[in-house]
C-alpha cells in the first residue's frame, strides 16, 4: 500500500515539473512584444461598455430608460441597445437586471392600446409603434418566464396587425405598401416605412402571423422610392443611386438611403440592382457629423453595409468608428450635433450610437446575414 503511495507522488511530482518546465519554455523573451489576447477589448468595446452604462444610469425606478420624452420608444431603443452587445434580461448582472426592468415597463398595460397600438401613449405614433413592434419581435423567446413571453408573443401579433392594417388603408398608387405617421395616414414616406418593414420581417422570422403579400408590397413600395427611374426590367437608369424621403422623387438623401439599403436586403433583395447601387451611391456619399440626421441615418448605414459585406462593410465600419468614437463623453452618452435629432435627448442618440458601433457583434437576428 505504502509502496502504491509512493509511486503515485512520483508521478505527481515528475508532472508538476513537466507543467514547470512547460511554462518556463513558453515565457516572452524580455524583448519579445507581447501578443494581444483575442479577450481583449479594443477602443470600441470599451465604448460600447460605457454607452450602456450610461443608458442604465438613466432608468427610472418603474424601469423606463429617457432623459426627455416618449418614455416607451426611448425605453425600446436602449433595450435593442443592450441585446445589440449580447445583453439578456434573463442575466443576472446589473445589465440584465436593468433590461428585465425596462422589459417590464414596456409591456405593462398603460403602454399599448386596446388594439394593439403603442404610438399613442408616448406620442411617437407609427415611428415609436414600429420600432417598438420590433423591439418585441426581436426579444420573443428571452423573456424570464414562461409567462413573460406569452405576453411578448399576444403583444407582438396584435402590434403587428395594427401595422398590417395600417398598410391596407386606401391611398394613391404610389404610395400603397408603405406607412406614415397615424395607422390610417393616406400617404406613406420611407423613414416611418422601413420601420414597419423591419418589424414585419423580424415578425415572420419568429413564425408570427405575417402575409408574405404584405412584405412584397412594402417592398414594392421601397422600388418607388428609389431615386433613379426604372426601366420594364426594374433595372435602374443609374449605376449607383440613392432612395428618397417619397416615391417620385430624384433626390437620393444620405440617411433614406442608408434606410432603404438595409429594409431591402433583410427582406431578402440581396441581390438586387438597387441594393448594389444604393451600397455605391453610400461610398461616395459617407456619413457626415453634420448630417441633418447623422445618428438615425448612420443606424442604417452601419447595418445596411454590413451586410452588403465586402469592402462596403469594411469601409462603413472604419468610418462610423472613426466618426463616433472621438465624439462620446466622458459619461459615455453622445449627443447629437444638429438640433432635430439633439431634441431627441442623450438616450437616443447614444442607443442609435451603440446600434451602429455593435455591427460588429451581430447578435440581434433581424440584422444577421
Amino acid at each position: 500500500m505504502r509502496f502504491s503511495f509512493l509511486l503515485l507522488m512520483m508521478v505527481v511530482q515528475l508532472l508538476l515539473s513537466r507543467f514547470a518546465s512547460a511554462q518556463e519554455a513558453v515565457k516572452p523573451v524580455a524583448d519579445s512584444p507581447q501578443v494581444p489576447s483575442v479577450f481583449q477589448k479594443d477602443e470600441t468595446d470599451l465604448a460600447l461598455d460605457r454607452a450602456i452604462a450610461y443608458l442604465i444610469s438613466k432608468q427610472r425606478e418603474d424601469g423606463a430608460i429617457l432623459d426627455k420624452g416618449i418614455d416607451t420608444t426611448m425605453t425600446s431603443l436602449s433595450i435593442m441597445a443592450m441585446a445589440s452587445v449580447g445583453i439578456q434580461p434573463s442575466d443576472v448582472s446589473p445589465e440584465g437586471q436593468a433590461m428585465q426592468k425596462a422589459l417590464a415597463f414596456v409591456l405593462k398595460e398603460d403602454r399599448v392600446d386596446p388594439k394593439g397600438y403603442f404610438g399613442a401613449k408616448d406620442g411617437s405614433r407609427m415611428y415609436g409603434h414600429g420600432i417598438i413592434t420590433l423591439m418585441l419581435t426581436e426579444m420573443l423567446g428571452m423573456g424570464t418566464t414562461i409567462e413573460q413571453d406569452q405576453l411578448i408573443h399576444d403583444r407582438c401579433q396584435k402590434a403587428i396587425d395594427v401595422i398590417l392594417a395600417s398598410q391596407k388603408q386606401k391611398k394613391p398608387t404610389h404610395y400603397r405598401g408603405g406607412w406614415r405617421y397615424e395607422p390610417q395616414s393616406a400617404d406613406s414616406d420611407l423613414s416611418a416605412t422601413v420601420w414597419q418593414l423591419m418589424a414585419l420581417r423580424s415578425a415572420k422570422n419568429d413564425g408570427l402571423q405575417v402575409p408574405a403579400g404584405a412584405i412584397e408590397d412594402a417592398v414594392a413600395y421601397l422600388k418607388r422610392s428609389y431615386a433613379s427611374p426604372l426601366d420594364e426590367n426594374g433595372l435602374p437608369d443609374k449605376k449607383a443611386s440613392g432612395f428618397t424621403y417619397e416615391p417620385n422623387q430624384n433626390n437620393p438623401t444620405f440617411t433614406m438611403t442608408a434606410a432603404g439599403l438595409l429594409a431591402m436586403q433583410v427582406c431578402g433583395e440581396y441581390e438586387s440592382p438597387l441594393v448594389a447601387g444604393a451600397a455605391d451611391w453610400l461610398l461616395e456619399h459617407p456619413p457626415k457629423w453634420e448630417e441633418r440626421f447623422c445618428f438615425y441615418g448612420t443606424y442604417y448605414y452601419a447595418q445596411g453595409m454590413y451586410q452588403r459585406g465586402g469592402n462596403h462593410s469594411e469601409t462603413a465600419q472604419k468610418l462610423v468608428q472613426e466618426m463616433l468614437l472621438p465624439k462620446q463623453a466622458g459619461d459615455g452618452s453622445w449627443t447629437a450635433a444638429n438640433g432635430e435629432e439633439k431634441n431627441h435627448g442623450a438616450v437616443y442618440s447614444t442607443s442609435m450610437a451603440v446600434l451602429s458601433l455593435s455591427v460588429k457583434y451581430h447578435y440581434l437576428p433581424i440584422y444577421q446575414k
